[in-house]
């Protein structure tokens, strides 16, 4: 089990908006509610919550005595923020860092773009399906756990992937509760610095061909997978030790079921496949969209 603290003044996070407000602590608190635990903001989520795949990292925490600090904003984006959780276990002294991504509810998010994703999804219920169509404030509601539950079941798919073949690189998905997706943090557990975005990323021209290789054998698992990223971008890939890690799949497609399924694989290649040739690598994209929609069945 990795053990790590947190140093203050060294915290680095990475965010949507330019004008994002950091805040937070990173020493825990003495509360004085009987009901809290005696530091931190909260007892541990986990009982009660929906878990990751199994077996799970090491570093997951399931004991229902740990406690959860929040230490600050990581990102803020239109549909969700995500914060840096630290999970302590007083007993054993173990600890985790975990990324706690929240959705806004239906009054605070923008649905400008769910109907093209959410072509293919579909809820048993037929009231809720048309509370969704209507786009009515319990259909946006629905919406947004459906946000939360597809990145989560997509977290575990593509991670259990991941643990077979190496192909591609997620973080674990932790917990589900609502519309609180927890996930591995990626990046410094000691000082809270996430790891970069691919498009921060300088690299020589032998390390962006290694990350063209890696993105490729990322795309051809989601192909062969039968679903696209949909929103895929230098700006919503992270390089932590190397390895390029995806992340943000809330608007994850299944190509078969969608009507548009070929056109989102195209897009995400075209979005990263640009960022790649602007530093000067040479990439064939329309052979590698006919090979990956041969690979989903599309062809």
């Amino acid at each position: 089990m990795r053990e790590h603290s947190m140093r203050r003044g060294r915290r680095k996070f990475d965010d949507d908006e330019p004008d994002f407000l950091k805040r937070g602590r990173l020493e825990p608190v003495l509360q004085e509610d009987p009901d809290l635990p005696e530091i931190g903001d909260r007892w541990s989520t986990w009982d009660g919550a929906l878990h990751g795949p199994q077996p799970r990292p090491d570093w997951v925490l399931t004991e229902y005595g740990a406690v959860d600090t929040e230490l600050g904003i990581l990102k803020t984006g239109k549909e969700a923020d995500v914060f840096l959780i630290r999970r302590f276990n007083p007993t054993t002294g173990a600890t985790s860092m975990i990324a706690a991504k929240r959705y806004r509810d239906g009054e605070h998010r923008l649905f400008h773009r769910d109907a093209g994703y959410l072509e293919g999804r579909r809820v048993r219920r037929s009231r809720e399906m048309r509370a969704m169509t209507n786009r009515t404030a319990f259909g946006k509601e629905m919406i947004a756990g459906q946000w939360a539950a597809a990145e989560f079941d997509a977290l575990g798919r593509l991670w259990q992937i991941g643990q077979e073949s190496g192909l591609v690189c997620v973080p674990y998905p932790v917990q589900l509760i609502g519309t609180e997706v927890m996930l591995e943090f990626v990046g410094d557990w000691e000082t809270g610095e996430a790891a970069p975005r691919l498009a921060q990323v300088r690299a020589e021209r032998d390390e962006l061909a290694d990350l063209w290789r890696q993105m490729t054998d990322a795309l051809s698992v989601l192909a062969r997978a039968q679903v696209a990223h949909g929103d895929l971008s230098p700006y919503n890939t992270l390089v932590h030790r190397g390895r390029l890690v995806l992340i943000d799949l809330p608007q994850i497609v299944d190509v078969i079921a969608n009507p548009r399924g070929g056109e989102f694989i195209a897009r995400d290649v075209n979005n990263v496949a640009a960022w790649f040739r602007s530093r000067g690598l040479d990439i064939d994209t329309e052979s590698l969209i006919e090979r990956l929609l041969y690979e989903a069945g599309l062809r």
